[in-house]
């Protein structure tokens, strides 16, 4: 093939490819910086992340109080992405296909794949947890939306339904950070928060953070049917259908699309070990 040939096809076979090798590039260099934080920084993320989400809730259940429609709800709640994205927080659920990548390509190890999820699950609940108090006690006029919300998921029965909107939920927002860093385009990866957000609370599917947030919020106002002991039954079910979902509907795909680029990282750092 003619050099010309080659360079208008690109390196690999075809423009396509190198898009995909650059997307899984910027996967691991992302990956090996989150995975490499110390205890503070992902805490420090994961507590922002739960206070930015909760913002996002704030403006859901605003538009839902002043509309009804649980859609335009999920279009407003998109701020809450979007501050995720430009503030480079955490948020627990985006953390499957860029930490598993990284941990397969063999750039970090499990003990710091645990460490990043549990730190930043716990600080999303806290950080979430705190700004809720202040969101109950400053909008009062939004306390009957809210426990009507929470009740959705914390009384929903935890069937076959509900674990299939979990498995959704857990793809949604995996794929929404697959699409972010298939782009170095900031106006397309804000285009991506905005379509992840409407999915996600628009169609109210059960996503462990920004759900429990909706509940958190009715547990401050008091008098609900439910408490937290309801709140972590439903949390843990919740929490292993959106992990199966981002894992198995979207990160394993991807791995196995990028078998060989996984392969060669691999065998690149046995060699520097």
């Amino acid at each position: 093939m003619a050099q010309q040939d080659r360079t208008r096809l690109g390196e690999t076979d075809g423009q396509l490819e190198d898009e995909l090798e650059r997307a899984f590039d910027r996967t691991l260099d992302e990956g090996e910086q989150r995975l490499h934080r110390p205890w503070r920084e992902v805490l420090v993320t994961g507590f922002f992340g739960g206070t930015e989400v909760a913002v996002g809730v704030l403006a859901y259940l605003a538009v839902r109080e002043a509309t009804g429609s649980p859609l335009l709800g999920g279009l407003a709640f998109s701020i809450g992405f979007l501050a995720l994205l430009l503030g480079r927080s955490e948020l627990f659920t985006e953390g499957f296909l860029i930490p598993i990548t990284t941990v397969a390509a063999k750039r970090a190890s499990w003990g710091q794949l645990a460490k990043l999820w549990g730190g930043t699950l716990l600080a999303n609940l806290v950080g979430g947890w705190v700004i809720m108090w202040l969101v109950m006690t400053g909008f009062p006029g939004l306390h009957a939306r809210t426990i009507s919300s929470a009740e959705h998921f914390a009384e929903a029965p935890l069937n076959a339904r509900a674990f299939c909107l979990a498995l959704l939920a857990g793809a949604v927002i995996t794929l929404m950070t697959r699409m972010q860093h298939g782009t170095d385009s900031m106006s397309a990866k804000m285009v991506a928060a905005v379509a992840g957000a409407f999915l996600l609370a628009g169609l109210e599917m059960f996503h462990s953070i920004l759900d429990s947030l909706i509940i958190f919020g009715a547990l401050h106002i008091g008098g609900t049917p439910f408490g937290y002991l309801d709140w972590a039954r439903w949390f843990g079910f919740t929490l292993v259908g959106n992990v199966v979902g981002g894992l198995l509907l979207v990160t394993m795909l991807r791995l196995v699309r990028g078998k060989d680029r996984l392969r060669e990282e691999r065998a690149k750092a046995e060699r520097e070990t």
